[in-house]
């Protein structure tokens, strides 16, 4: 009778305990769909990630492919400055904000050229909603003729989350979905449309702060936003 006794403990045990490790590892499985990088991590990816980052100004370390703990910080800096969850892992709502959606960089691919096109409608969405068309192309054309410029980060991720370039990355209205409008806008400047003839900067006269930009030459005024080089 103890002998039953002893034996059914055991299996109750060992059914528990199974049960337990196959919660565990459906945990680290969703896990691992959810987080598609964090501490302990390696690879292209995470390079994608440091190289943006980097770029930015968030990351000082080496690009070397190890999320250690510069990038798990690197990530949260990014995090709680843009809204996001601050954990530190570069799940997908990060990677999306980066500009890295599926953990691929953003350059030589038609999914690449997409992902340029949505952040640079919201980047338009933000600034120049309410602007004639033609000053919202202008404002992406701002942007890809930085892009063009050695002076300034050569991505169009880096150039709009270059710390204090924009207005509306720093409020948060990168993050809202652009309109119709926006992406068409987008998509024009993309194509070579330029109505600012080159201009890398442009600043609305009656809410600017800055002294500096007043220093900046003129080439074009375009709804309520001065274009200038």
């Amino acid at each position: 009778m103890r002998k039953k006794t002893a034996l059914l403990v055991f299996a109750t045990i060992l059914i528990v305990l199974t049960l337990c490790n196959q919660t565990y590892i459906t945990r680290l499985l969703d896990k691992s769909i959810a987080a598609l990088s964090g501490l302990g991590s390696s690879g292209q990816e995470v390079r994608n990630i440091q190289q943006r980052l980097k770029e930015w100004g968030y990351y000082y370390g080496e690009v070397d492919g190890i999320y250690g703990y510069q990038t798990y910080n690197a990530v949260r800096n990014f995090q709680a400055k843009h809204g996001l969850t601050v954990d530190g892992i570069a799940g997908p709502e990060t990677l999306k904000a980066i500009g890295l959606p599926t953990g691929q960089t953003s350059g030589g691919g038609s999914s690449g050229d997409s992902r340029d096109l949505n952040l640079l409608a919201r980047l338009i969405h933000g600034e120049a909603r309410g602007e004639p068309y033609i000053g919202q192309v202008a404002v992406g054309a701002v942007v890809l003729n930085r892009v063009k410029d050695p002076r300034f980060p050569n991505t169009i991720a880096g150039v709009i989350y270059q710390p204090g370039a924009f207005d509306v990355v720093s409020d948060g209205q990168i993050n809202l979905e652009p309109n119709e409008t926006a992406i068409k806008a987008a998509r024009d400047a993309m194509n070579g449309w330029d109505p600012t003839y080159g201009c890398v900067y442009y600043y609305n006269p009656s809410t600017a702060t800055s002294s500096w930009i007043w220093s900046r030459r003129i080439v074009l005024k375009i709804g309520k936003h001065n274009f200038a080089i």
